[in-house]
């Protein structure tokens, strides 16, 4: 499933206005006033979700598999491809869908509550990946991941789950207090996915989870998730 959902969103982004590739959809101001409209239609937005309607409740499911652009498309799938592998290996399919589209709902949900008056609009699957980092963290704290920090020169140095994650869930948190203003990333849907999917993986799996260690490389310092 990890794979179904990468295809997927990679899929409706190369359909949608934001990839630039459809000249349906114009060019210059047109090609904007288009992805908009797209963005409007398909994601999430605060002001608008808790008027009660049928279809702005389904909007924090379809902003899932919606993306602004190509570097936040392949920094999501990235984080995904990296880290949904093992972790819906150690869940099963089914249950890693479930965990990954209701995470992914409430942390956007999560955010929209936290920002109801906002008329902006909210896409990406970030908020569904940091809950599956959340879990990755829980399931497998020895993993040993790779990552390029900008103020080490991007060396690559590798270090267990329970180190970088942790950090990265500080960043966001230290991200989310200088994001009050203007049409930020949505660092608060981050953190509450993280801490979504770290306690599913705790409730679900318990004192019972053994795992071996296992390489996962991924960068560090991307802004999605």
């Amino acid at each position: 499933m990890t794979y179904v959902l990468i295809v997927l969103c990679c899929l409706v982004f190369l359909a949608g206005p934001a990839a630039g590739l459809d000249p349906a959809y114009g060019t210059g101001d047109g090609l904007l006033a288009a992805q908009r409209a797209y963005f409007r239609r398909w994601g999430v937005i605060p002001a608008v979700l808790f008027e009660g309607t049928p279809r702005a409740a389904l909007t924090p499911a379809t902003a899932l598999f919606v993306h602004g652009s190509w570097v936040h498309l392949l920094g999501n799938m990235l984080f995904l491809y990296v880290f949904g592998t093992m972790t819906e290996e150690r869940m099963g399919r089914l249950q890693f869908t479930l965990f990954y589209v209701g995470c992914g709902y409430l942390a956007l949900l999560g955010y929209a509550a936290a920002n109801a008056t906002s008329g902006q609009t909210l896409v990406g699957a970030s908020g569904a990946i940091s809950a599956v980092l959340g879990a990755f963290l829980y399931l497998f704290p020895r993993a040993r991941v790779t990552s390029l920090f900008p103020f080490l020169f991007f060396l690559p140095l590798r270090f267990p789950a329970w180190v970088v994650l942790p950090f990265w869930a500080a960043l966001q948190w230290m991200a989310a207090g200088r994001a009050a203003q203007g049409p930020q990333v949505a660092y608060l849907a981050h953190l509450v996915g993280f801490g979504l999917g770290f306690g599913f993986a705790w409730a679900r799996f318990g004192r019972a989870t053994i795992v071996r260690s296992a390489p996962a490389p991924a960068p560090e310092g991307e802004n999605q998730p």
